[in-house]
């Protein structure tokens, strides 16, 4: 391949293992709520001769000299950021969104000093203070959970609760494997009576803040936004903190990135950013951001007809968590094998309460945000769900499953040709052969 062409001719083990993952994420249907596909833009900044220059310091305030085409593309990836997430003060630097929140923690707290965060069984992160990380040595993490997990309603009386006891510095929203929207104004109303900082951790749905079609924490008053910038903001693996308005804060979150936690940020990488947030300015962007949702939806309605049990009651945003072991009798981790097996990848996920363990957990975690980038609509999200399904049910042979899915995947756009602005899939592409296969496997699906 071209685009490979030097590689290939230098490194024949190395080629041989990105053109496998090209051929991978190609014929296979990525479903994984936080992985999705960056244009060839993206990619070509990423790769770009950015990667050559150190930039330690930030635009206008360098440490090494030749900065002058670092300093004006990170100050467009700022400007950039600021205007989709309407905000006064925005750093690109973090190198991802677990770095992002640990700098954020020691730019706003000293040691010993309380969060109250989302339980990781509840759907909160690592990072949100689980005791096996390393930041839990450090700060004092307490935790708020759903009140209801078959609703995911969140018991604000309890997070009240814990507020009023523990006086946390900072009260943390956003979550890992949640699919409600939270009442961001509440937790600022809970925050004020105790004197606390609003950090909203938007890794998972920034994407859909920017198409406008989630709710931004910084219209409910919400102090700082922590992100990774791909997920569904289909940017580089990387990360970035937003300041609503404070200034003090800002700053004390700049000295925390740098020098406080990373040297030299990765120009290359900001780069992509910047193309990135350039792609999620568009009206693309909103119609994409948009039928995620609608993907998710369909295929809750799925799930939902084959009494597949799913946490939080279905979804509200791009992913759904799903109790395979209670409604199938499957675990989480036969489950991601056997999908797998027919070029569907998704992860295992624990749920509330669990009672398996982490490696062989009772759930699956899925979502639609890479199915999207391949321009499937609600027919193929309904297709798809109807095939995983009948697979972890044991309804049709692997291999005419597996066949089904590359049928239906060589109808849509390949990733590899992406630009900015994507093509609609022309649904008179559907193959009449793709919705046969599909009704003849359907018909056969455990009755609801």
């Amino acid at each position: 391949m071209q685009y490979y062409s030097h590689i290939e001719g230098q490194d024949k083990e190395v080629f041989d293992a990105i053109m496998g993952e090209e051929a991978r994420e190609e014929k296979g249907l990525e479903l994984i709520p936080s992985e999705n596909y960056v244009s060839r833009a993206v990619r070509e900044a990423n790769g770009s001769v950015f990667t050559n220059k150190y930039s330690e310091g930030y635009p206008g305030r360098r440490y090494y000299g030749g900065q002058e085409y670092t300093d004006i593309i990170e100050n467009i990836a700022i400007e950039r950021a600021k205007k989709l997430f309407n905000c006064k003060f925005a750093n690109v630097q973090p190198l991802s969104g677990a770095p992002a929140n640990v700098a954020m923690y020691f730019a706003l707290l000293e040691p010993g000093d309380t969060v109250l965060g989302m339980d990781l069984s509840h759907g909160g992160h690592l990072t949100h203070g689980h005791p096996t990380t390393s930041i839990n040595k450090v700060f004092n993490f307490v935790r708020y959970k759903m009140k209801d997990v078959n609703t995911g309603e969140i018991d604000y009386d309890h997070l009240r609760q814990v507020a009023l006891e523990h006086k946390p510095k900072i009260i943390l929203a956003g979550f890992s494997a949640y699919s409600r929207e939270l009442n961001y104004a509440k937790f600022v109303e809970i925050a004020k009576e105790v004197g606390a900082i609003t950090v909203a951790d938007m890794a998972h749905i920034a994407g859909l803040i920017a198409g406008g079609v989630a709710r931004n924490p910084f219209e409910d008053g919400f102090d700082v936004i922590t992100t990774t910038t791909h997920k569904t903001l289909r940017g580089p693996r990387g990360g970035m903190i937003l300041v609503r308005e404070d200034e003090e804060i800002a700053k004390k979150i700049n000295k925390a990135v740098f020098p406080g936690l990373q040297g030299g940020p990765h120009m290359n990488i900001i780069a992509g950013k910047a193309v990135a947030f350039g792609e999620a300015m568009t009206d693309g962007f909103k119609v994409y951001a948009g039928q995620i949702l609608k993907n998710a939806k369909a295929m809750e309605t799925v799930f939902r007809d084959a009494n597949i049990r799913m946490l939080c009651g279905g979804t509200s945003n791009h992913l759904i968590l799903a109790d395979v072991f209670g409604s199938l009798g499957v675990t989480g981790k036969d489950a991601e094998v056997a999908l797998d097996a027919i070029g569907i990848t998704l992860n295992k996920n624990m749920i509330a309460d669990e009672t398996r363990t982490a490696m062989d957990p009772s759930g699956i975690r899925f979502g639609t945000p890479a199915m999207t980038t391949r321009n499937m609509k609600e027919t193929e999200a309904t297709r798809v769900a109807q095939i995983m399904g009948i697979n972890l049910d044991g309804g049709a042979p692997v291999i005419i499953l597996r066949k089904y899915i590359h049928l239906m995947i060589s109808v849509t756009v390949r990733p590899i040709v992406m630009s900015k602005d994507c093509p609609s899939l022309n649904t008179s592409r559907i193959s009449p052969l793709t919705n046969f296969i599909a009704g003849v496997l359907v018909a056969g699906i455990r009755p609801a």
